[in-house]
């Protein structure tokens, strides 16, 4: 099997409903000759939405929030229309890219939209992640592998990412955390004290 040289990013894509509405949801994207490469899985929102409206936006924000709420119910986040495709950016984005779909392999489980940038909008100038919104970052992947993943594995890896948490968590990084504690307790995964 070859192996694409990419990296993956970890963005926010924001498409549109079928009846317009704006949907974000996090993502690991890459980008390949020129194209970034979005494999949602199916079902999903982002399928049906990139499937019937061959436009989206890419967020790059540092507000993690954003991240976890989206795996733990917190969805509402201020918008803006976006400039060169019919679609919406996040209030909250340091810069966004607005995208057409080009091409689409509709494989199983993953569909692959390949997306050409139409327009980039850099808004605030990006200062950095600090630990503890990476390891907010690692929590919210860590709950979206839930019921893929053994509890044991998580547990490590949840006592491994608190002390980043500990050390160096603002309000908006202690906000999403707790929200992915519940989320994985209400999972039924004990969380160890440390």
């Amino acid at each position: 099997m070859t192996r694409l040289n990419s990296r993956i990013h970890e963005v926010i894509v924001t498409t549109l409903d079928a009846e317009g509405s704006p949907h974000s949801a996090p993502m690991g994207i890459s980008e390949v000759n020129g194209h970034f490469h979005i494999k949602p899985f199916k079902p999903s929102a982002t399928y049906d939405n990139l499937s019937r409206h061959r436009q989206c936006t890419i967020n790059y924000v540092d507000d993690v929030r954003i991240f976890a709420g989206a795996l733990t119910g917190h969805r509402e986040w201020p918008v803006h229309p976006c400039q060169q495709i019919e679609g919406f950016y996040l209030q909250q984005a340091l810069s966004h890219s607005e995208l057409e779909i080009v091409r689409v392999d509709d494989d199983s489980p993953r569909a692959c939209f390949y997306g050409a940038v139409i327009n980039e909008v850099t808004h605030v100038p990006f200062r950095g992640f600090n630990r503890a919104q990476s390891a907010v970052l690692e929590a919210a992947i860590l709950v979206s592998r839930l019921e893929m993943l053994p509890v044991e594995k998580i547990q490590e890896e949840l006592r491994y990412l608190t002390i980043a948490i500990d050390k160096t968590a603002g309000p908006r990084e202690l906000e999403a955390w707790q929200w992915l504690m519940t989320r994985i307790e209400q999972a039924g995964i004990r969380i160890d004290d440390h």
